[in-house]
């Protein structure tokens, strides 16, 4: 009863061999492809960003040029400083930005102030 002889193998998903080297005995752990031969892993679908309609975000500042991480901005509005009596004034500059998500995209330390979070239209790339 076991032999199969002249039998077409049961019907299985065809998996991509190994980019690497190129194996055909890769098989499907969650949502990766595995090599057992060389250990290779890569995702099952090549872009996932794309593949769900998701893009990745870009900040921009006042003037429309892109921040990141790490960048020096200036402001451009005096902005009042919300539970308190100060005010960062125009042409303050910030060094070392950290972008985040969210309403306030900008996470910052000003001088004299402190930690503090800005939304990027009230800023211009320095």
């Amino acid at each position: 009863m076991g032999d199969r002889q002249g039998k077409q193998p049961l019907s299985t998903p065809a998996l991509p061999p190994c980019p690497q080297c190129q194996s055909a005995y890769t098989y499907a752990d969650g949502n990766q492809y595995v090599c057992p031969e060389c250990g290779h892993e890569w995702p099952q679908v090549a872009d996932a960003g794309a593949a769900t309609g998701e893009t990745e975000r870009v900040w921009k500042d006042a003037n429309g040029q892109v921040l990141q991480d790490g960048d020096a901005v200036t402001v451009v509005k005096d902005l009042k400083v919300k539970g308190s009596s100060l005010v960062v004034k125009v042409g303050t500059k910030v060094k070392n930005i950290r972008l985040i998500d969210g309403d306030h995209d900008i996470d910052c330390k000003i001088d004299g102030i402190g930690p503090m979070k800005l939304k990027s239209e009230f800023v211009k790339k320095a």
